[in-house]
């Protein structure tokens, strides 16, 4: 192999992309460092403590982890590196909590630490006296509140300390779906629910959207046997949870609950949203709906697209850390920076596979990326040169020489069922006219979603519009190009979640194509630059092309 990294001392690694060994190299760095920026030639990583630390949950000590930066590095790794790498991964068991008899207790195998911990004004109020040199008893009402305060200051904690079995359900899989059709796990579904299980019990599972994230959450709650509460991000995906848990498990319908501005039901299952768990009426007011974590005696708590948890609920999870935890995500990034939130109160990675390595076994179809830039015309040229920053953001976003392109898109893929997706609700409004399609936006009510999507994946409309509700939980098997007209500023997580709109296996094995339309030399530029970091670190090529160039591109 050969070795296109380059280890800086500042805990950055460039990696070269036009060599032999870019593939093997950016797997391997998947594994423990981020993916900061990705121009045409030259990738640019970060090895940060929380990549560190999720990597020694799932097993990669320091010592593979340095090995690995010298079998793909062409100098030879800094000596500070490799010792920071051994002082932050090395960090990761040191901090265990544990039960003893009916005593909640924080062991430490350094009895120097625990002294420190006991004189740091963070933490002191979290611990009571010191048992031994090694042990601290811990009050259990603030096991979450603890381990969130440590890793604040540079130390995660191993929970070991156990959970609460929660109230019996019985959960049996089918064999075979509703429609008849076979349904048996995937390997790398069965092998996620077992690092679940081996994680005992609390962590985040990372796979593609389209892979399967649903089932390996369904699949836990089978394993567990147990009353289960599910937390995701809308209507549309608890009505989407629902069909799938009456098509894959023989669970009764009565069983499985909605909560929602609609519904209230309380079931031995019951699937809320995360507006729902953290609405309240005033910003200092009380949130009405936390009760539901305490309404039944859960044994699991599902949190579908993890990345997205609001503030609020991390609040409530502090409190509940002795229910297991199971959070799903296709992206640990979050836009907030809050990822030490996720590994203290949900848990660290317990899973994660390559997206491009799903698409080789033909588990998610293969992709195309191509980002297209256009012109600024006219007028809306002067608006956007005397504009503030946002405003001109937003100018070069709904860029009216964009419908054009889209007729252009349309025309190329003509049999294909297209998504166009934006972020602004007056650009989505003006698409629906311009292309006479029907468009979903967060006010069109969940009967009429239902019914669009339904229609979209028999065949009987083939091209939708829908604004940044369309981000998630839309299950369109057939969809198969996207055109994403504008976009949330530089988000990575908002880019995983529209890819994967496109990403399940087509019937015909027939390849996906992810379009971004984007105003050449504007503020635009930047945050899809931003955004393209998630495409680019899941191994997708991203093709950029000028409006001229696209006419003639296969």
């Amino acid at each position: 192999m050969s070795r296109p990294a380059i280890v800086q001392s500042d805990r950055t690694i460039l990696l070269e992309v036009d060599g032999p060994g870019y593939i093997e190299a950016r797997d391997r760095l998947a594994v423990f460092a981020e993916l900061v920026k990705s121009p045409e030639h030259i990738h640019t990583y970060r090895i940060t403590p929380i990549s560190l630390w999720n990597a020694a949950a799932i097993g990669h000590g320091p010592k593979q982890i340095v090995d690995s930066l010298r079998k793909i590095s062409k100098y030879a790794v800094p000596e500070n590196i490799e010792r920071e790498i051994f002082d932050f991964a090395s960090r990761y068991g040191k901090l265990s909590l544990i039960r003893s008899g009916e005593k909640l207790i924080l062991e430490s195998t350094d009895p120097f630490l625990l002294r420190e911990l006991h004189n740091h004004d963070k933490i002191t109020p979290f611990l009571d006296a010191p048992l031994s040199e090694t042990r601290t008893e811990v009050p259990s009402r603030l096991r979450g509140h603890l381990k969130q305060a440590l890793i604040k200051i540079g130390w995660p904690v191993e929970d070991k300390a156990g959970f609460d079995e929660g109230d019996k359900l019985e959960i049996k899989l089918r064999k075979e779906t509703e429609s008849g059709e076979p349904f048996e796990l995937r390997e790398y579904q069965r092998e996620a629910v077992e690092c679940f299980n081996a994680g005992r019990g609390g962590g985040v599972i990372v796979l593609p959207c389209g892979a399967g994230k649903t089932i390996v959450g369904i699949c836990a709650m089978q394993t567990l046997q147990t009353k289960t509460l599910i937390l995701t991000t809308s209507v549309t995906a608890v009505r989407q949870w629902i069909r799938e848990l009456v098509d894959k498990t023989e669970l009764d319908r009565e069983d499985i609950g909605e909560y929602t501005g609609h519904v209230k039901e309380m079931k031995p299952v019951t699937i809320t949203t995360f507006h729902m768990i953290s609405h309240r009426t005033s910003k200092k007011g009380p949130f009405p709906h936390f009760s539901i974590f305490d309404r039944q005696n859960w044994g699991l708590i599902v949190y579908d697209e993890v990345h997205l948890l609001p503030a609020p609920v991390f609040r409530v999870t502090a409190e509940i850390q002795s229910k297991r935890r199971l959070g799903l995500t296709a992206t640990l990034v979050r836009e907030d920076g809050r990822e030490d939130d996720v590994f203290s109160l949900i848990g660290p990675k317990r899973y994660d596979v390559p997206w491009k390595e799903l698409e080789k076994q033909g588990w998610i179809a293969k992709a195309v990326c191509k980002e297209v830039r256009l012109m600024l015309n006219g007028e809306k040229r002067l608006e956007y040169a005397v504009a503030g920053r946002r405003k001109r953001y937003r100018i070069a976003a709904e860029n009216p020489r964009k419908v054009e392109l889209i007729r252009a898109i349309l025309e190329r893929h003509e049999k294909a069922n297209v998504i166009v997706i934006g972020q602004y609700l007056t650009q989505v409004s003006k698409l629906r006219d311009e292309l006479d399609a029907p468009l979903i936006t967060g006010k069109t009510n969940a009967k009429e979603r239902d019914r669009l999507y339904d229609a979209f994946r028999k065949g009987d409309i083939n091209l939708l519009v829908v604004s940044k509700v369309g981000n998630f939980a839309i299950d369109l098997p057939d969809a198969n190009v996207l055109i994403q007209v504008s976009g949330s500023f530089g988000s990575r997580q908002e880019e995983a979640q529209r890819l994967g709109r496109i990403l399940r296996p087509k019937s015909d094995r027939s390849m996906a194509h992810f379009y971004t339309l984007i105003t050449k030399n504007s503020d635009e530029m930047e945050f899809a630059a931003k955004r393209q970091l998630f495409l680019t670190e899941q191994g997708y090529k991203y093709i950029i092309l000028d409006e001229r160039e696209f006419d003639e591109a296969p």
